[in-house]
């Protein structure tokens, strides 16, 4: 291996490591773990019968982070969770990555892009994955 390719190798794990410290991987995942175990709402989402489950975007790829911000808002607006203040955490640290361009990968826009919506659980299942696979 040359001293340039050393050199790359070098830059792009820094890259990676800064990446992942802008985007809070680790608090991120621990709280949505937490909020995971303290969650009972398993019902299906069925977006055009009234339920009492929420329906939350589950975003398409490059549109996380706008998805993440509108879905923790409105968890917060109908109390879904007891553990509101790790919900508005998660939501001022998605609007703050979103707002500063941090985690690039997972905001091409502003704007949520989903095709389709799911529970609660569901919705935290996606936050959970998107960030482990950041972790990696």
């Amino acid at each position: 291996m040359n001293a340039s390719m050393l050199s790359y190798l070098l830059f792009s794990c820094l890259l990676l490591s800064v990446q992942a410290q802008n985007c809070t991987v680790n608090e991120i995942i621990r709280y949505t773990n937490h909020l995971l175990r303290k969650s009972s709402v398993s019902c299906p989402c069925r977006e055009t019968a009234v339920s009492s489950c929420s329906c939350l975007p589950i975003a398409e790829p490059g549109h996380e982070l706008a998805c993440f911000v509108e879905g923790t808002k409105h968890m917060l607006k109908n109390n879904v969770s007891s553990s509101k203040s790790i919900i508005e955490w998660l939501n001022q640290t998605f609007w703050i990555q979103l707002d500063r361009k941090l985690c690039e990968s997972l905001a091409r826009g502003n704007e949520c892009r989903y095709k389709t919506k799911g529970n609660t659980t569901e919705f935290l299942n996606k936050i959970l994955r998107t960030y482990q696979a950041i972790n990696k």
